[in-house]
């Protein structure tokens, strides 16, 4: 058995080197979660303190949970189903529960895609202004699926799936290795052009006054309860991505510094993605912050507005929707991956009988998210009274997420002891952020993820707002 489990493991597909798993990883992490979630979020809560605030967790915080998943994944060479089994039997049922973050996000993520897909071809074919002019409705009208055909949702859905199928279908080095080695350059030369227009705007300077300076008298629990909980969504801990991405990973590879790279390319995009759309929506409010609205309304109802008010606005918005498609298709990738992988671990069917299977169930469960906010049956469905897809949002990001975070802390820090991943790391150089490691995992994480679940829950369900 032991032989047999050898060979399993040297037939893992891996990525090429040490870039192609940065590259890959940092596909994984930035996505709408950097381009939308961060802006606003950073707006509700003070700008230049939630900026601050969430650096200094993220290359705490986020840096222990991240590295403590790669190094799960290259450890066991196992998707997170298996792999928190092969550590502890007793902690078999965590990678049940972590197995389902991704299956559940990824069908309502591609609706999302879906949603950027169609936003980037209006503006590409010049109707920057026609959507500007009626925003809300034609965003309500978008979504609700009450339009013809190519406005209903459902095709552009189908045609980003498929995107996001096609390039997991060709596997790891030829398939998500190249294309996030192409996209993720494009992303950042694409947000550096777009925060560059967006910061040089006339009365754009308070906007980037507000956004880089930090008002202490802002600051407050709840600031880093909102910047612990933006971690999740930026840097894909939890959702077994990473422990997929590190089973993938070469043992020659450096661990901690390809963590450090990733923060550093997950942070700098959510850091210019707050650029590109707080001094922009300042300067065509007139420095009113209750502009930046939450969610989808900001990147869908306000920012075409900001768009048609500029000079070159139709090519602008063009790019920036350009922007977040890649963003967008890099982190779905990664979650599909994620749920091919689990499913071939356990079915051992292949990647392509794999992936046409999970596509397929994507696709359904997708479904409900794509006419949840119509008028028909779907829409008429109102789990715990939120629309389909604000509940699939909900059910991963704020209640399973910060329960997986926990027991990995709890599993790593106090079950198989905190050498496991530092004997991993040790393979390939010295572990430099030890110290800090340990005191993470074992102590003021576990503190953390609590902290993170009830005021998420809480915020949620109405009970708790974030910002002043």
């Amino acid at each position: 058995m032991p032989q047999k489990g050898f060979v399993m493991k040297k037939q893992r597909s891996s990525f090429t080197g040490q870039i192609g798993f940065v590259l890959a990883a940092a596909g994984s992490a930035v996505g709408l979660g950097n381009i939308w979630r961060f802006p606003y979020l950073a707006a509700q809560c003070g700008g230049g303190i939630f900026l601050l605030v969430y650096i200094i967790l993220a290359v705490t915080f986020g840096f222990a949970l991240m590295l403590a998943e790669v190094a799960i994944g290259r450890k066991t060479r196992l998707s997170s189903i298996g792999a928190y089994g092969k550590l502890d039997r007793r902690f078999s049922p965590l990678g049940l529960v972590g197995s389902a973050v991704p299956a559940i996000i990824v069908p309502y993520y591609c609706v999302i895609g879906g949603w950027v897909t169609k936003y980037f071809f209006e503006f590409a074919r010049g109707r920057c202004h026609e959507i500007a002019a009626d925003a809300d409705g034609y965003f309500d009208g978008f979504i609700t699926a009450s339009a013809r055909f190519l406005d209903n949702p459902m095709p552009w859905f189908l045609i980003f799936l498929l995107l996001t199928a096609i390039c997991v279908l060709a596997g790891v080095d030829k398939g998500i290795e190249k294309v996030s080695t192409f996209l993720m350059p494009v992303l950042v030369v694409l947000s550096i052009v777009v925060a560059f227009f967006s910061v040089t705007r006339p009365g754009a300077l308070e906007g980037v006054k507000y956004y880089l300076l930090p008002d202490f008298s802002h600051f407050s629990a709840m600031t880093v309860l909102a910047a612990m909980g933006q971690l999740f969504y930026s840097m894909s801990i939890a959702m077994g991505i990473m422990i997929t991405y590190g089973s993938y990973m070469k043992k020659e590879d450096d661990l901690e510094r390809s963590i450090g790279q990733i923060e550093l390319f997950d942070t700098a995009i959510a850091f210019l993605a707050g650029l590109m759309i707080i001094p922009a929506v300042f300067a065509f409010s007139g420095g009113d912050e209750s502009a930046l609205g939450k969610g989808p309304g900001l990147m869908f109802v306000t920012l075409p507005r900001v768009f048609a008010d500029m000079e070159l606005g139709g090519l602008i918005g063009t790019l920036f929707f350009l922007l977040v498609l890649f963003a967008a298709l890099t982190s779905a990738i990664s979650l599909l991956e994620t749920v091919v992988s689990i499913v071939d671990d356990k079915a051992h069917w292949g990647r392509q009988r794999s992936t046409i299977a999970v596509t397929v169930f994507v696709f359904a469960l997708g479904s409900l998210s794509c006419y949840g906010y119509g008028s028909g049956i779907i829409g008429a469905i109102k789990p715990f009274g939120m629309a389909f897809l604000d509940f699939f949002d909900f059910l991963s990001n704020s209640v399973i997420m910060p329960i997986v975070a926990f027991f990995t802390c709890i599993l790593i820090g106090w079950v198989t002891g905190t050498n496991i991943v530092s004997d991993e790391v040790e393979l390939s150089g010295p572990f430099r952020r030890k110290h800090l490691f340990e005191l993470m995992i074992k102590w003021i994480a576990p503190i953390c993820l609590v902290a993170v679940l009830v005021s998420s829950v809480l915020e949620n369900l109405g009970y708790l707002r974030y910002g002043r």
